[in-house]
């Protein structure tokens, strides 16, 4: 995973984007932990809306989508 600067107000966030993700504009999120909660937001639009999940729904969600 790639660390990519906090957005303003969230300085204490620490984003990860994947390393399959490249810089060519292509669809990508990117995931912030901290206790109780994951964060995620659109690599494009870093100033945008944020989604935050439980750690728990968050492993259900990831668990889900790796066995597509």
């Amino acid at each position: 995973m790639n660390v990519t600067e906090a957005a303003p107000g969230a300085a204490e966030l620490i984003w990860f984007k994947s390393t399959y993700s490249d810089n060519e504009g292509g669809n990508c999120i990117e995931v912030a932990t901290c206790p109780g909660a994951v964060h995620v937001r659109d690599s494009k639009d870093r100033q945008g809306p944020q989604l935050a999940f439980t750690p728990e729904a968050w492993a259900s969600f990831v668990e889900f989508a790796t066995a597509l």
